[in-house]
């Protein structure tokens, strides 16, 4: 699943292109996981501006209004002067006088909806439970220790819900609370304040070296230009079941939370 280094980058890689662009024509394939929320004609001749991300999702702001995008289990976005002919897993071309903005979408769990506003719904909606950016200053570990308390929920868990901060995705929450030698399945509410700091500074520097990075390409990301991620190529946890640990004597061990594979070294990621 892209995740918020994957839908960062792609924003990068095809926001300032787009900007300033008028469209010329709305194609909708296959139903999204959400309908689109108007008249496909109604976005003709109007403008393009800032596209900006919140979470995973990317707000695409036009003349009256935007369009709230997110790439969902498996979509991706590119962007080309001179697309070819749409595929049956490319479900909505927006096409502008500066080029054409395909999602591709094999599992059709991806969207995109038109919002009069983003403080409005259906965007006001879908963003509300979001937390905090990583990036932002009010992301600390006093914030991350009060938002935890009560909560005796794995800390894995809590980080993948996205309700205290967004974008520690699966392989993302693996990698931080290996550098903070937190074992992931930890209670949230037994995590120390002085570990909670640890952990904040490792989920922002792991998402920042993955925007570095790319992102990371685990099947078949690719960001507007057809590029790879490359950060999975630098994880010293995930995807390293039974190899040596990189920090002690330890192997890295393999479970399953929440349906989703974990890694992490039990030798130094502490309770």
């Amino acid at each position: 699943m892209p995740e918020l280094p994957e839908v960062e980058v792609t924003r990068q890689s095809f926001a300032e292109r787009i900007r300033g662009a008028r469209i010329h024509a709305v194609r909708l394939g296959k139903p999204l996981r959400w309908p689109l929320g108007c008249e496909p004609d109604s976005l003709h001749r109007q403008l393009v501006g800032e596209v900006t991300r919140r979470g995973k999702y990317l707000w695409l702001a036009i003349e009256r209004g935007g369009l709230l995008m997110h790439l969902g289990m498996s979509g991706s976005l590119a962007f080309s002067s001179a697309p070819c002919v749409p595929g049956p897993h490319d479900h909505f071309d927006l096409v502008t006088s500066h080029g054409t903005l395909r999602l591709t979408d094999p599992r059709r769990f991806g969207a995109v909806v038109w919002s009069s506003s983003i403080d409005a719904d259906p965007a006001a909606r879908l963003l509300a439970c979001l937390g905090l950016e990583p990036f932002d200053p009010a992301f600390t570990g006093a914030h991350l220790h009060a938002a935890m308390r009560g909560k005796r929920v794995a800390i894995k868990q809590l980080l993948l819900g996205g309700a205290i901060v967004v974008g520690a995705g699966n392989i993302y929450a693996c990698e931080a609370l290996f550098e903070a030698g937190i074992d992931p399945r930890t209670p949230s509410d037994r995590v120390s304040l002085a570990r909670c700091e640890r952990l904040a500074q490792a989920v922002r520097s792991t998402l920042a070296r993955a925007l570095e990075l790319g992102g990371s390409t685990l099947r078949d990301f690719r960001d507007a230009h057809g590029l790879a991620g490359a950060f999975q190529t630098e994880a010293r946890v995930y995807g390293r079941q039974g190899q040596p640990c990189v920090r002690c004597d330890g192997s890295v061990r393999r479970i399953v939370q929440g349906q989703r594979a974990t890694y992490f070294c039990a030798g130094c990621q502490k309770r």
